[in-house]
């Protein structure tokens, strides 16, 4: 199962978006997103919900804690 940060990368690449889309889409510097991605920083909370509905996945997705994107939606 993949971690936090290697789930976003994934996300992110397969949606073919930037990461400072996403980062001006949830409202971070490109720079905090980068830290997320790398696994340097964690999300506050709120920013984990922006990020799991920017791609329409559940938060247990997002984290890491299943497989099922759809789970718990």
């Amino acid at each position: 199962m993949e971690n936090f940060s290697e789930r976003l990368k994934t996300m992110r690449a397969d949606s073919g978006k930037r990461q400072k889309d996403i980062a001006d889409a949830i409202g971070i510097t490109s720079r905090a997103y980068q830290y997320y991605e790398n696994g340097t920083k964690e999300p506050t909370l709120s920013k984990i919900v922006a990020l799991a509905d920017y791609f329409d996945v559940s938060i247990d997705y997002l984290v890491g804690r299943t497989d099922n994107p759809k789970i718990n939606r």
